[in-house]
């Protein structure tokens, strides 16, 4: 299994790169990739319930996208964006941002907003800031929802749009806190998870509060050299005894996106030799999962295509097998699939 960044690179056509939804959530392609045989199926995700089984648990990240672009101003008048990035644990006022542009926004200054104040408490180097705000809680929330925007990620090459606040979220999206959709699950709609639990597929729930670190490039060509940001999870003990009992009873783990995974590794210590019952709790996690690694939980992965030479497609490398996976990319290609955010999707079986 190959550690050099170089190894993880695709020469993917501009065009091919999603810059909107599909008019309807949903009408998605859908590459189903068989690991043992090494094949695969051109489908619809609307099929992906026939590839699963009675006994099978789905399990979905139910975090929910907030409105993390803000644009203020200064005292001197001049307009600075505030772009949200990851609340600091134990505060629910501080928050660790991204300030641009960066040098005026100094320590000690007030960024007013409408309805909503922030002041710069510290300096972090390279446009990141500490802030502190005026509010907490639901009033932070409605504050953000009236005068913030929709994070789009930084290969959509626009301004949000009205319909950006509807699709850039999932449809089971409840907890607030992630600057980054969990893109796998934007394919998913009410009527389809509820064919999904009729047809006997129980449904579970991890939160896992994505943040701009998912978009951060590896620039070491030695991978393992690379250190992920944290991100807040949390896995309820009634969601980890519906995978346990599903797995227990011979059911599969099919995880939606690498969010999902990335909890439930972490839940399950990081890989190892042996699986084991997975555990409830909460905290950060920093997991970086490249080839080789052992999983001990998914036993299926549903995902979007993913940026050359980033974590998420050495994650799925490490799942599938690297030379597989850039061969299933190149044929996504040559078929004209829709790539990153808003594009199509991989069952990884």
């Amino acid at each position: 299994m190959s550690t050099r960044l170089s190894d993880y690179d695709y020469e993917l056509p501009e065009h091919l790169i999603a810059s909107h939804p599909p008019a309807q959530r949903g009408d998605s392609r859908l590459l189903v990739v068989h690991r043992d045989s090494k094949t695969r199926e051109d489908r619809e995700f609307k099929d992906i319930i026939e590839c699963l089984n009675l006994g099978d648990v789905l399990v979905l990240n139910r975090t929910k996208v907030i409105p993390a672009r803000l644009i203020g101003k200064r005292a001197t008048g001049g307009k600075i964006e505030i772009f949200l990035h990851q609340r600091l644990e134990g505060s629910e006022e501080r928050w660790k941002v991204l300030a641009a542009p960066a040098r005026k926004a100094r320590d000690g200054d007030v960024i007013q907003f409408e309805g909503l104040i922030c002041t710069i408490e510290r300096d972090l180097g390279e446009g990141e800031k500490i802030v502190t705000f005026d509010k907490i809680g639901a009033e932070f929330l409605r504050a953000i929802e009236r005068v913030g925007q929709v994070p789009l990620p930084p290969y959509i090459h626009r301004q949000p749009e009205g319909e950006d606040k509807e699709r850039y979220q999932t449809v089971f999206a409840e907890v607030p806190g992630a600057v980054a959709a969990p893109t796998a699950g934007l394919h998913f709609t009410t009527e389809l998870l509820d064919a999904i639990r009729a047809k006997g597929v129980e449904i579970a729930y991890v939160t896992l509060h994505t943040g701009l670190g998912t978009f951060r490039p590896v620039e070491s060509e030695d991978i393992t050299q690379h250190r992920m940001h944290e991100e807040f999870y949390e896995l309820t003990e009634a969601d980890a005894a519906i995978i346990n009992a599903a797995k227990a009873a011979g059911g599969r783990c099919v995880a939606v996106g690498t969010t999902t995974v990335r909890t439930l590794e972490t839940l399950a210590g990081g890989g190892g030799a042996t699986s084991h019952p997975i555990t409830a709790g909460s905290g950060m996690s920093g997991i970086f999962i490249y080839p080789p690694y052992q999983f001990q939980v998914p036993d299926a992965m549903v995902t979007n295509f993913h940026l050359p030479k980033s974590t998420l497609l050495m994650m799925i490398s490490a799942f599938a097998g690297r030379e597989f996976v850039i061969d299933c990319y190149n044929h996504a290609i040559e078929s004209g699939y829709r790539f990153f955010s808003y594009g199509d999707a991989m069952l990884i079986l």
